[in-house]
């Protein structure tokens, strides 16, 4: 288990946390006083059980999430490709030795250690195919334990979601 899972246990959960949790992950910026209206209970209560939460290790972070297609827009061309990378040496100290070093670069966004078929999955997002080619060179061509890399460039996005599922609201 992660040693930075530190969820207590004993700790009781009910109807109303899992409502916070769920609007807080639909949007995090609403006020107290909103989010207090939105589960029905009073504001001291929500300030309370949301720092409760927090402190339980259930909310790591609150971040704004843009629209990566306006961004692109905006600054010039954007690039999303999934890669299945699968190495040659399949030793978990060879795996954890690639994680390590991929979720280090900036351009990979989501990194999946999966079975079966290839050992990783990693969703990358660069400027243009020259930055993909030169991350393709850093992270894959240089690593003599990469045996194959197969590579998907995403012409449209349809769906992107940030929530966890947990069944109740």
């Amino acid at each position: 288990m992660d040693e930075n899972f530190k969820i207590n246990f004993t700790m009781e959960f009910d109807d109303i946390d899992w409502a916070l949790l769920n609007a807080l992950q639909q949007d995090a910026a609403e006020s107290n006083q909103a989010l207090a209206e939105r589960v029905h209970v009073s504001p001291p209560t929500a300030l309370r059980r949301v720092r409760r939460l927090h402190e339980a290790g259930l909310v790591t972070g609150q971040v704004a999430l843009l629209d990566e297609d306006r961004v692109a827009a905006l600054r010039g061309h954007g690039l999303t490709a999934i890669a299945e990378v699968s190495l040659d040496r399949q030793g978990t100290e060879h795996q954890e030795a690639f994680e390590r070093r991929v979720v280090q670069d900036a351009a990979v966004r989501q990194c999946y250690r999966v079975a079966p078929g290839p050992d990783f999955v990693l969703v990358l997002r660069v400027a243009d195919m020259p930055a993909y080619q030169a991350l393709a060179e850093r992270l894959f061509t240089q690593d003599a334990n990469v045996r194959n890399v197969r590579v998907f460039f995403s012409v449209r996005r349809a769906k992107f979601r940030t929530e966890v599922p947990f069944g109740r609201s």
